[in-house]
Parts: structure tokens; C-alpha cells; sequence
């Protein structure tokens, strides 16, 4: 049969404006290749299989009256109906053959795509990434397909999972008709990220919302890993305004190891096959992404976000899937979409958790959005146990899977073992509403049914689970109400993770932030101990300070990077209103309980008014450890271009101290 086009278009054929026939996903990889390749942007190329393909196939089966039929009366609430009415309209759908013009025209663009090329086979419903819902994991995809056999097969079972038990939930919910959305399909040629790394990327900080910052999730493999929460990535943060290339910063503000302990990879055999292995610890130990690399998916990023708000007038944050190629070392991007949650969020209205009351720490994660929630532990294991989940119990869970999302609409709060802050769990979770924490590692070993936790993420960076309900208040701020006094009012931060959300509390800049708490927090290592670690005694201490610095040639280094990147992001959040940040001032107590620090401090009677602030700065004692304080500074200010970085030098006691101290700065 000739290759007629009714039910095939490719990407160079498509924009964003054609929603309603290829869908939000689709659409969106038209409007790239055909706007952005030319800026350097690399989009594997494809095709759709339109919705009308898809009306084809109902027509051709006769299954609107099925759907109808099994629709009929539905209760989303009652989990078990809902699985049964879904299975059955998946089942009419998959056991409805393909008609020979559709089947003919999918096999034709696949031959043109590059016969027995592997491709991604997506779903992309015409509803999908619409402004107040990201549909995130409602359709299937899949990775690796070869072969036309294996296309058509996975082309049918993407139509049938428009009605997937959270497909269905999710459309109600939203108040989209079930017959008004249909699917359509991208397939596109895969990029060989099972040899490399992938992930995901926002142009805006995924908890706060704070806009000016581009937050990058990595892990080896296919990036399914990521997006499920299969692993725990790496993560990067790249502050947007100074990414413009007119001046030559390197503004990364954040690096964080993730463990990656696995990476989904292609499967030896033909069709339509992927597996999981485990990931050698050398790999786990370094992190995925170059800072080259990180700069140009960053760059990438704000080039894509550009695009889309001209497009639609106003800002628009998004959420980008991107791959590395490992047969070629060549990033692309794979997918992108706007954002749907905070870009929806009123930005002068600010929700406020704090806890009232303090109990024992169970657990503790990544957190995803900064509320409280409390209730008795429900384990899930599997999709068959949902039946059992009572709304207000806390979901406890390895991962979450996309059939999960009705359960977790009625959960308290979510927590799982694996998985990053842009995994399922995540996006959905900040979606509607619930605190969620993720990558706690052991919650389904630990936690047990019916036991009461409270799981906080209100916190910062780090989620808490605690035993029985603590004690939490809640209220909404309405920024606009807040009276400005004349006089400028600039606040105390000393916390870099709490830093992005500050930021949006009316303010003029920061008078103080403190070092200490990020050398505590974020290094947890006395400077003279990574300085002259051989020197160290062996024992657990210096044990585990090989373990923390296991990624750097250098372990000066560390000290210098995660002190730069703590007070960066400071630095970043207030961007340009000056930032005062205040050089070490611990106490030589507080010094010797860092890890390694006793061998270099003294034992005093009053370390009050002793050994500290100034006075150290120039001393022997530790000018060594001061000017690693200074190179961390100095990169912040020159490297990653944050010039509204001043510096604080305290416990000054005399003209002559603070002279030496300069000295020792202009050394530096």
C-alpha cells in the first residue's frame, strides 16, 4: 500500500501548535528540531503517529461503546473498580488488530527512519502538558524497540495505556472528557545513553520555585532510571543569569554525589528489551557529567525556556529530559514540556510548615517541597496492594509507579527508598500537594503498617521522618500584604538550602551569613586534616574522611568546592543585593569536633575569647586552613561571577590584627 501520510508526520513537519493531532510531547520535539538545531541543539529525529491513527484503530475495533460501557458510573476512589474497568477497556484496545493502512504507513516511516533502527516509542496524549497538568508517567513508553514487529506491538499497547488506572484517575480529576483526549505517538531514534548517562533538567528550582537557576538530575544508563526514581542522581545547580557568555564564569553553585547504584541498559536480545544492572562503585564514586557538560545542558536550558516564553508571552520554566550518547560523547535533548508547578503557583502567596513540638528521627531523605504531613504507615510493595491504602496513611515504598498516583492523591505523605527530586514521586507528589521524601534507602526495611510518623519536609534539603505524630502549624503568607519599612531591612541566612526560598520574603540582601554553618553542614572535615591527611592517625576517622573526599585528586579541593558552592548559592538567591558573608568564627571546641580536628587544636579554658575569629586567620596555627577560605571565596566571586559577595572578618580585637589579616588575604 503507498505511503499515503494520513496517520504519520514528521518532527521537520511539526510545531508546537499541533497539540491536538500529535499531543503535547510530540509537538514539543517538532517545535525543537525544527527552531533549535540550528543554535546547536542536538534532537534525535522522528516521527508521530498522529491521533487520528489513533480514532482510526477505535473506529476500526468498534470500541467507543466498550470505553462508554466500562466509564459508566466510575468511582475513582473505589481503587479495586477502577483497576478492573481500566484492565478491561486495555484488554478490548490490545486485542483489536491494526488496520492494514495504519500498520502500513508506521512500518514505511520506520523504514525511512533507518531500517532496524532502535527508537523510543512515547505516548503523547493531546492533552498532555497543558498549563495545570503535567500528566507525568500517565502513558507508557518504550526504550530499545527494533524491528517493525516489535514497533507495532509497542505502538498498540501505548494507545491502550490512554486508560491506565491513573490515566483515568488523573483526567478526572483534571476535568478533561475522556473522549476529548486522545493519543498520539513519537518515535524517535535512540540515543545511546545506555554507554553514558541521562536525565533530567529544570530551568527553575524544583522546591522553591526560584527562577533564575537551572537544576540538573544525572545517572548512568537510560534515563528511565531518573524519571522513575529508580536511583539516587547526581545534581547540579547552574545560576541562569550568569550563563549569558558575554563574560567567562563558570556558575555552577551546586555538585552533589548521588549513590546511582544501578543503570537501565539495552538487552542483548532483538524486539524490544532493556535490564538493569548494577553500576561498578568506581563509577558510583565520580559523578556522571563533566562541568563542561553541565554548562551546556545549562545553556541549553535557558536557549529552550527563551524560545517557549516568546512563544507563549509570558515565563515559561521547563522540565527537559536530555541524554549522552556514549558511542559519540554528544548530549540531546529527548523531550521537553513546561513546568506545572510552580509555574502555575501565585507568586506572591508563600506556604509555611514549621514543626511545634520534636520526636525521634527514623529516617531521613531527600525532601520535595517544604509541607508536614502525619499519619500511620501503610508499606506498598506492589500495584496489587493498593486496594488495602486508606486515605490519610503515610505510602511507604521502594519507588513509586505511575499506576500508584490515585493512592497517593489520599496519602498523608509519600516516602520511598530510591529516587532524586525529579523522579515520579517527586513531580507528582509536588503536583498535589503532598510532602514527600525520597531516597531514604531503608523506609520499607524500617518502617511498619499502622505506626505513626510524622514526615517533614519544611526543614531544607534533608527530609526527616519521625516517630508519632509531632506537632506542626501551618499558614499561608500573602507577600503582597507585608508592610516595607523605610528603613532597608537585609537578613540573616546561614543555611544555602533555605537560601532560594528567602529570597522571595521582601529583603535588601543579606547583612549576615554565617560560614560556619556550612563547613558544619556541608564538609563536616577540619581544613588541616584534608591539608595533611597523611599525617592523620589511622582509625574511623580517617576513614571516613577518604570516603567523603573519595571523588577529588585533591582533598583541599573539597573544601574549597563545597564551601564555594554553599556560599554561592547564598550568594546566587540574593543576586545582585550584596551578601555579607562572614569568615569562620568556630571556637576551638567547636573546631576539634569537626572530622580530624583535635591533632590540630588547642584545649583552652574559655574558647570564648580565645583562639578565634582574627586572631587565627594569620597564626600558623591555621593560616593554612584561612587560605583555603579565601580560595573558596575567591572562586565564588571570580569563577562562578558572584561579585555581590563581601566579606565579614570577625573578632577583630586590634588595628594591628585586622592589618595582618588583610595581609594574609592579599597573599591569597
Amino acid at each position: 500500500m503507498p505511503f499515503t501520510n494520513r496517520f504519520v508526520r514528521w518532527f521537520r513537519d511539526i510545531d508546537i501548535g499541533d497539540v491536538a493531532e500529535v499531543g503535547g510531547k510530540t509537538s514539543s520535539l517538532g517545535e525543537m528540531f525544527n527552531n533549535l538545531t540550528s543554535l546547536g541543539i542536538r534532537v534525535p529525529d522522528g516521527f508521530a503517529v498522529t491521533a487520528s491513527a489513533y480514532r482510526h484503530l477505535l473506529a476500526a475495533g468498534r470500541l467507543d461503546a466498550v470505553i462508554r460501557e466500562q466509564l459508566s458510573g466510575l468511582n475513582t476512589s473505589d481503587l479495586a473498580s477502577l483497576a478492573t474497568r481500566g484492565r478491561n477497556i486495555r484488554e478490548a484496545i490490545l486485542n483489536t488488530p491494526f488496520p492494514t493502512d495504519l500498520a502500513a504507513e508506521i512500518m514505511a516511516a520506520y523504514r525511512e527512519l533507518g531500517s532496524e533502527a532502535a527508537v523510543a516509542v512515547r505516548s503523547s496524549a493531546t492533552a498532555e502538558d497543558l498549563p495545570g497538568a503535567s500528566f507525568a508517567g500517565q502513558q507508557e513508553s518504550f526504550l530499545n524497540v527494533r524491528g517493525e514487529r516489535a514497533l507495532l506491538d509497542s505502538c498498540r499497547e501505548c494507545f491502550a495505556s490512554l486508560f491506565t488506572d491513573r490515566a483515568i484517575s488523573y483526567r478526572v480529576d483534571k476535568g478533561f472528557d475522556h473522549f476529548a483526549v486522545a493519543l498520539s505517538i513519537a518515535v524517535q531514534k535512540m540515543v545511546r545513553s545506555d554507554l553514558a548517562c541521562a536525565g533530567v533538567l529544570f530551568t527553575l528550582d524544583t522546591e522553591s520555585g526560584f527562577p533564575d537557576v537551572v537544576m540538573i538530575s544525572s545517572a548512568y544508563g537510560l534515563g528511565e532510571s531518573v524519571v522513575k526514581g529508580r536511583v539516587d542522581p547526581d545534581e547540579f545547580a547552574v545560576f541562569k543569569p550568569l550563563l549569558d557568555g558575554s563574560r567567562p564564569y563558570r556558575p555552577i553553585i551546586k555538585r552533589s554525589l548521588g549513590s546511582k547504584q544501578e543503570q537501565l541498559v539495552y538487552a542483548s536480545r532483538g524486539g524490544r528489551s532493556t535490564r538493569i544492572v548494577a553500576v561498578p562503585e568506581e563509577m558510583r564514586n565520580r559523578l556522571s557529567l563533566s562541568d563542561d557538560e553541565v554548562l551546556l545542558l545549562a545553556r541549553w536550558g535557558c536557549l529552550i525556556e527563551r524560545h517557549y516564553s516568546s512563544k507563549s508571552g509570558h515565563p515559561t520554566p521547563m522540565d527537559i529530559e536530555w541524554a549522552k550518547d556514549g558511542v559519540t560523547g554528544e548530549l540531546a535533548i529527548v523531550q521537553a514540556r513546561p513546568e506545572t508547578v510552580h509555574s502555575m503557583t501565585r507568586k506572591s502567596e508563600i506556604d509555611v510548615f514549621q514543626l511545634k513540638g520534636t520526636g525521634r528521627v527514623l529516617l531521613e531523605g531527600k525532601s520535595v517541597g517544604t509541607r508536614i504531613g502525619a499519619g500511620p504507615v501503610r508499606v506498598v510493595r506492589r500495584v496489587e496492594d493498593i486496594s488495602a491504602f486508606r486515605p490519610g496513611e503515610v505510602l511507604v515504598a521502594d519507588m513509586t509507579d505511575p499506576d500508584w498516583e490515585p493512592m497517593m492523591k489520599m496519602a498523608a505523605a509519600v516516602i520511598t527508598n530510591r529516587g532524586g527530586r525529579t523522579c515520579h514521586a517527586a513531580i507528582v507528589s509536588r503536583e498535589i500537594g503532598v510532602p514527600c521524601i525520597v531516597g531514604t534507602e531503608r523506609a520499607t526495611a524500617l518502617l511498619q503498617d499502622g505506626e505513626e510518623v510524622t514526615a517533614c519536609c519544611a526543614g531544607g534539603e534533608t527530609g526527616q521522618v519521625f516517630a508519632g505524630r509531632v506537632p506542626f502549624h501551618h499558614e499561608k503568607i500573602n507577600m503582597t500584604d507585608l508592610p516595607r519599612p523605610r528603613t532597608k531591612v537585609m537578613m540573616n541566612v546561614g543555611d544555602p538550602n533555605k537560601a532560594f526560598t528567602l529570597s522571595a520574603l521582601p529583603n535588601d540582601g543579606v547583612g549576615l551569613a554565617r560560614e560556619e554553618f556550612i563547613i558544619s553542614s556541608s564538609i563536616g572535615i577540619h581544613p588541616l586534616a584534608l591539608i595533611h591527611f597523611d599525617k592523620l592517625p589511622d582509625g574511623p576517622e580517617k576513614e571516613e574522611i577518604a570516603r567523603r573526599t573519595r571523588n577529588y585528586a585533591s582533598r583541599p579541593d573539597y573544601f574549597v568546592d563545597r564551601l564555594a558552592e554553599g556560599v554561592g548559592r547564598i550568594a546566587a538567591a540574593f543576586y545582585p543585593k550584596d551578601v555579607i558573608m562572614r569568615l569562620s568564627d568556630f571556637k576551638t571546641n567547636e573546631y576539634a569536633g569537626l572530622l580530624g580536628g583535635k591533632p590540630f587544636e588547642p584545649v583552652e579554658e574559655n574558647p570564648m575569647i580565645g583562639f578565634r575569629g582574627a586572631s587565627r586567620y594569620y597564626d600558623d596555627r591555621y593560616r593554612e586552613g584561612f587560605l583555603l577560605e579565601c580560595r573558596a571565596m575567591r572562586k565564588v566571586r571570580e569563577e562562578i561571577g558572584l561579585t555581590n559577595l563581601k566579606l565579614m572578618v570577625p573578632f577583630c580585637r586590634t588595628v594591628a590584627e585586622g592589618e595582618r589579616v588583610l595581609a594574609v588575604m592579599a597573599d591569597a
